[in-house]
């Protein structure tokens, strides 16, 4: 019988605990700059559904935190998010809320580890912004979660590009 050396059980140990699919979600937002009077950064929310439209995860929330308890009191302006999930999300939440952002490209990074309880299939990635005296506007974008892809959509006012990606 062969004696397995330290550094080999531990590799099998680790290789054991390996989620079946490690892979990182990374999420690109467009803010488009806007030219209008009173320019306020819009609120963004990302999160993941079923293609029956029942959320599963939030990603992301970007509000104004500076001045936690107005910034809280907009949130419920991106309507659908706080309807499928947003009212019981305790904000801030760590890895998930953060200040609002300038015009420009974002990214959101979502770890494998983070989302190893997340069955493959398909899913629909969902990013809505809403801005002071300004639009709201929503973003819906199928994906496959369980094999390297990309997909692609865009806004036409208050959001641009967006895309998903899940890679290995």
């Amino acid at each position: 019988m062969r004696k397995l050396t330290l550094a080999a059980t531990a590799a099998v140990a680790g290789a054991a605990a390996t989620p079946a699919f490690a892979a990182d979600l990374n999420v690109s937002v467009e803010i488009p700059r806007l030219s209008v009077a009173a320019y306020h950064r819009p609120y963004v929310a990302v999160w993941i559904e079923r293609p029956d439209n029942t959320a599963v995860r939030t990603l992301a929330v970007w509000y104004e935190v500076s001045n936690s308890a107005e910034g809280k009191d907009w949130l419920k302006d991106m309507r659908t998010w706080w309807r499928r999930g947003g009212r019981s999300l305790a904000l801030p939440a760590d890895g998930v809320s953060s200040a609002t952002k300038a015009p420009g490209r974002h990214t959101v990074t979502v770890p494998g580890a983070r989302l190893r309880n997340l069955p493959a299939g398909d899913y629909v990635m969902v990013v809505e912004a809403a801005r002071e005296l300004g639009g709201r506007e929503s973003v819906r974008i199928p994906f496959r979660w369980g094999a390297p892809n990309t997909a692609r959509a865009a806004g036409s006012n208050e959001l641009g590009a967006v895309s998903v990606t899940v890679t290995r």
